[in-house]
């Protein structure tokens, strides 16, 4: 999702279950969480030790081992810390190999001391059940929720079943109670923002190549150029029907296609949404040789127009904010972008065009299956703050990989939007708090809406990146950094993509962000002092020590 200002409650269901603790005391020890930031010798060779001592007790179970696409002979493994098979939320390790199998880097976040029950009372049927209830949506049997324990702010441990649900309003995350069927907790998880070749003028006038594909007779929105499927569809306003889509109950069909009867398409919304998941995909191949948002070329669906745009007035606010003036990663490869609102009309002084126009919106939506197939930055707090500031870093970074700065439409620049949402756009990297964001992590917002300030506080990451490159002064600590320069642009991003992606655990903090892009700096340009330099100077002026 793209936009603070209009953050909408959820409607994504988990369930959970208080998780008792037995009688640790008894035993000498609290429960208690272990942030890891292993990369000196010492400290790889205790933590070595650790994680494989609890592989081998099946405390931890591997959830993704991948080559590295930037180093030869590297490997990224990501573990999952279990009670019983059933898997801890927020608690996972990523560790790095070389060629021979030697630990380089260990990242992760466990816990220690945890002896907890792992049997619900509620079994998932009526959690289903439960579900509906509450949302009017019964999951259909694939999508059962499934079991979790949740840590608690409080120290208590949870047990829960994670289900994901939209709605008219929300695409939103739930934790009920295993033992009661309480809510305690939810959160918004709509992370807001034969083949042949046609052309297409796009949302702001440019004309440019569309990869479609021949059926019945008409083009339809398919690309079957690139290597992963990608798809665009036009909902035509058909609001329920997407949401039939984004909850499972059914496929999209030939008929939802975005199509166009002689491949010369007119349809800005559609033009754009397509043109530039394929720009995207380009973007992440040719700079990080990554193939798609998993690395093994899932599809990629697309779909515009979910409302109709002239009908606003009569929009509530939920779906006014999220179907009109938002775009968002659903999950599973599809993005969802909003209508925006008919000439003229402005929300806070802002116009508000299709938001499909924008290069750095699309692929800021797209960056957002990129982390939930790699790092799976928790979508709240810190983390959640870490996972929209990448996806603002690598939508920007695609638009100066494309287009040279200040020249034509949709000039390269740094500030995120603002193609499509005039004058101003929403975030700007090089001035967080010219748009109202904090700038420095001593005035970050720590209060709990927008699930714990996740735009809120992503300006202070985005701004480090900003600052990596260009150099200057943070106006909240003074503090002035030596930039690297645009012309080192590609590779202060590659370190800020292998920190992301391969480093970074699922529920990462602006410290462990700090370590581990100093990390992934020493991986990439060992003895390049002016990169370690300039991350260094920029993660201190943002007040991350």
């Amino acid at each position: 999702m793209i936009r603070r200002t209009y953050a909408v409650p959820g409607v994504v269901a988990a369930i959970a279950t208080t998780l008792f603790i037995t009688s640790p005391r008894l035993r000498g020890q609290e429960p208690r969480l272990r942030q890891i930031t292993a990369v000196t010798p010492a400290e790889l060779r205790t933590w070595d030790l650790q994680v494989d001592r609890m592989i081998r007790s099946r405390e931890l179970e591997m959830r993704l081992d991948r080559e590295d696409t930037l180093i030869a002979g590297r490997r990224h493994i990501r573990y999952t810390q279990t009670v019983n098979g059933i898997p801890i939320y927020g608690a996972d390790v990523a560790r790095q190999t070389d060629e021979q199998g030697v630990t380089v880097s260990i990242f992760g976040d466990l816990y220690e001391g945890l002896n907890v029950t792992t049997t619900p009372t509620l079994g998932s049927d009526r959690v289903r059940e439960l579900i509906a209830a509450r949302t009017g949506v019964d999951l259909p049997a694939d999508r059962a929720p499934r079991l979790m324990i949740l840590p608690r702010e409080t120290g208590a441990f949870m047990l829960v079943y994670t289900a994901r649900v939209a709605t008219p309003e929300d695409i939103t995350l739930y934790f009920i109670d295993a033992r009661t069927g309480a809510v305690v907790d939810q959160r918004s998880d709509a992370k807001r923002q034969i083949s042949s070749v046609g052309v297409g003028i796009g949302v702001l006038g440019e004309r440019k190549k569309v990869s479609s594909s021949s059926q019945g007779g008409t083009y339809v929105g398919s690309d079957r150029l690139r290597p992963p499927v990608i798809e665009t569809y036009d909902m035509r306003g058909n609001l329920s029907r997407l949401l039939s889509i984004l909850n499972g109950f059914t496929a999209p069909a030939a008929s939802d296609f975005a199509n166009d009867s002689d491949n010369d398409w007119t349809d800005g919304a559609n033009v754009d949404a397509h043109v530039y998941a394929g720009y995207t995909y380009d973007y992440y191949f040719k700079r990080f040789g990554r193939r798609g948002l998993d690395n093994a070329n899932i599809r990629v669906r697309s779909f515009t127009h979910p409302v109709n745009r002239n009908d606003f007035r009569n929009a509530s606010d939920p779906v006014l904010f999220t179907f009109y003036l938002n775009a968002f990663y659903a999950g599973d490869g599809i993005m969802v972008y909003g209508e925006g609102l008919p000439p003229g009309v402005t929300v806070d002084g802002q116009q508000w065009n299709f938001l499909a126009g924008s290069l750095d919106v699309v692929a800021h939506e797209l960056t957002h299956g990129v982390t939930d197939y790699s790092s799976d930055l928790i979508y709240a707090n810190e983390s959640g703050a870490l996972n929209e500031a990448f996806s603002d870093i690598m939508g920007i970074s695609a638009v100066f990989f494309f287009q040279q700065p200040a020249s034509g439409a949709g000039p390269a620049d740094y500030i995120v939007g603002n193609d499509v949402i005039t004058p101003g756009g929403i975030r700007s990297l090089a001035d967080p708090r010219a748009l109202g964001y904090p700038d420095n992590y001593s005035i970050r917002f720590t209060g709990f809406e927008d699930n714990g300030g996740v735009h809120i506080n992503s300006g202070i990451a985005s701004h480090a990146f900003y600052l990596t490159i260009e150099g200057g002064t943070n106006r909240t600590s003074g503090r002035s950094v030596q930039g690297v320069g645009a012309a080192n642009r590609e590779q202060v991003e590659k370190v800020f993509y292998r920190a992301f992606t391969q480093l970074l655990p699922s529920n990462a903090r602006f410290t462990t962000a700090r370590a581990a892009t100093l990390q992934a700096a020493q991986d990439l340009y060992p003895g390049n002092n002016a990169i370690a330099n300039a991350l260094t100077q920029a993660w201190t002026a943002v007040g991350v020590n």
